[in-house]
This record gives structure tokens, C-alpha cells and sequence, in this order.
């Protein structure tokens, strides 16, 4: 994080009625004066293309707030995704994946021809979707493009990740609203059925544990044909959930021990993403997935000018990083 920023402009009180506004206002302090703990970048993994923010539906809880009509977030060009390919590639960095999300990625128009260009270049891909509408419209350019590239190719090296949240259609729809389930499962049939690599994200928000939890999508997967392993975390990814109506502790360099988490092991560690902000001459690099908006997070332009250090100086680090130990990338 930039010298000298202090609260972040994401953390609106109005919006986050639990959290103590004396908490993540210093990079380098917490509210009680111990040192914040910092994330070093051990090696650039995973880069993520955010291409966009709008969606096709309204989430509650969405962890990007995107809508139809939140367009805060530009959409991504094939030329800006390929300037840092390029980068990656003229630069040795030892980057394999290259993650979209979004809002829906499918809702791009240049979204297919971006997954083409980072398979082509022998890039590992992971593509976030609700697999509704947007997806279903593109299904054959998704076909044409696994034509061109060959099969095996594709077959070994797109993921797409479908989110349920809960593995009940009510529940489901009670995040997503109504007449979602359908259209989503159409979808997550079709990719299947079309021999597509599939996985899985759902939420931990059901007051269920987690061994029932898989168990029941385990249910569902068999009840629906689908050839996936809920045991295995790579295909039913479940995500904490960052409320942000309740407080969350402060990570101090003094928590790694405490915690028994290594900082290596955090998103920002292997990560970065990148952003194209509404009236942004271009596009800006973060340190993660969650942090599209906050203006603190930037850095920089291009990847090497992001190899800084990253201040864990917002609640979703310790939320949903720190303590629910999740992460966006596929292993």
C-alpha cells in the first residue's frame, strides 16, 4: 500500500455498522499501535483479469457488489489482457494461471477471445461464471474457440467455475433471486455434458458444517449427473462469508505465530489483479481479488511496478484470507 494512506475509501461506516472505526486506518499500525502484518509477493502465480463489473444479476452479499448496473469497473480489452501477457512473458515471471471474474465474465463480448489468447500462449485459465445467460448465449464461440485451439488444449487447461451458492435451489435463490437456479444448472449441464473442465463455489453462510455441507452437494452432484468430487476443496470450493455488519480483528505481525498461518500462504503472496476503473486512462494492478475499488490498494500500472509488499489494512484480509483461509485461485 502507498506511503502515508490512511483508511482505506472502501470501508464506508454507513456500510460497516459492526466494524470499530478506529480499525485499518494506518498501513502500518493497528488501532492499538502493534505492527500490521504485511504479505511479501513470494512469486507472481496467479494473475487475475477483472473484466468487468457488471452482471447479469444482483447478489446479495456479492463480494464485488456487481449488478446491471454497477459499471464502476470497465470492461477489459484483448489488447490490455495481452499487454500483460506480454509483460509476463518478456519479463520471466513465473505466472501459469491466468484467472476472469468479474461481475459475469461471459457479459464481455472480448471475454472468449481473451481465455483463447492466454490458452494459446500455454497459460493455465480459471474463469469465475454463474453460467446463466451470458455463458449460454456464447456457447458456440466457446465450441469454435475449443476448435481452433484443439481439444486437448482446452480440455487440460480452461476450468470454468460455476457458483451454487447453497445446494438447495431455495437458498440458492435466496442469494441470487428468483428463477436462477434453472438457467444456472442448464448451464453447468451443458459445459459437462460438452466435456469442459467444471468446478464448483459455494458459501459458508448456512450454518452448516462442512462435512455436511459437501455431503449434501454431493447429493446433488450425483442426483444431476455431474462427475465431481464435493470432498476434494479444487472442485466444491466453499467461501467464508465477510459480513460486513459485525467487527473483525486487526492482523498483527505477532498473529502468524498465534494463528499458525504462514504469510506465503495468503492470496496476495502468489497474486495479483487486474482492474480497469470506470474514467481510468488504463488499467491499474491490485493486490487481490477482493480490492477492485479501494483507490489504497493500487499499485501501479504494470506488474513489476506491483511487486511491492501489500499491507493487510482491510477487513476482508482477515476475514476471508487470514482467518476463513480461503483463496480465489484453483489449487
Amino acid at each position: 500500500m502507498p506511503e502515508g494512506t490512511t483508511q482505506p475509501p472502501g470501508l464506508d461506516p454507513a456500510k460497516s455498522p459492526g466494524l470499530d472505526p478506529a480499525k485499518f486506518k494506518d498501513p502500518h499500525l493497528t488501532a492499538r499501535g502493534e505492527a500490521r502484518a504485511h504479505v511479501a509477493l513470494a512469486a507472481l502465480e496467479t494473475l487475475w483479469l477483472n473484466t468487468g463489473s457488471l452482471c447479469n444479476i444482483t447478489c446479495d452479499h456479492c463480494y464485488m457488489d456487481s449488478s446491471p448496473k454497477n459499471d464502476r469497473l470497465a470492461y477489459l480489452t484483448l489488447a490490455e489482457a495481452e499487454a500483460f501477457f506480454d509483460e509476463i512473458q518478456a519479463t520471466g515471471l513465473p505466472t501459469a494461471e491466468i484467472g476472469l471474474t468479474g461481475g459475469e465474465p461471459f457479459m464481455n463480448r472480448e471475454t472468449i477471445a481473451i481465455i483463447e489468447s492466454a490458452l494459446g500462449r500455454g497459460f493455465r485459465v480459471l474463469v469465475l461464471t454463474n453460467a446463466m445467460k451470458p455463458l449460454w448465449n456464447k456457447r458456440d464461440r466457446l465450441l469454435a474457440m475449443r476448435g481452433r485451439l484443439g481439444a486437448g488444449v482446452t480440455d487440460e487447461n480452461l476450468t470454468l467455475r460455476v457458483s451454487i451458492d447453497h445446494h438447495t435451489a431455495a437458498r440458492h435463490e435466496h442469494l441470487r433471486g428468483p428463477d436462477t437456479w434453472a438457467p444456472m444448472m442448464r448451464g453447468l449441464k451443458w459445459l459437462a455434458g460438452e466435456g469442459f473442465r467444471i468446478n464448483v463455489a459455494g458459501r459458508t453462510c448456512w450454518d452448516e458444517d462442512e462435512a455436511a455441507e459437501r455431503a449434501a452437494y454431493a447429493g446433488l452432484f450425483a442426483r444431476e449427473g455431474l462427475a465431481l468430487d464435493a470432498a476434494n476443496p479444487a472442485e466444491l470450493v466453499l467461501f467464508p462469508e465477510m459480513d460486513a455488519a459485525r467487527d473483525v480483528p486487526e492482523i498483527t505481525t505477532g498473529c502468524w505465530s498465534i494463528l499458525n498461518v504462514r504469510p506465503d500462504a495468503m492470496m496476495c503472496a502468489t497474486s495479483r489483479m487486474v482492474v480497469r476503473r470506470k474514467g481510468d486512462r488504463g488499467p491499474r494492478v491490485v493486490p487481490c481479488t477482493l480490492l477492485p475499488y479501494d483507490a489504497a490498494f493500487d499499485m501501479g500500472t504494470t506488474l513489476q511496478d506491483a511487486a511491492g509488499d501489500v499491507s493487510l489494512n482491510h477487513p476482508h484480509c482477515a476475514a476471508f484470507c487470514v482467518l476463513g483461509g480461503a483463496s480465489c485461485s484453483a489449487g
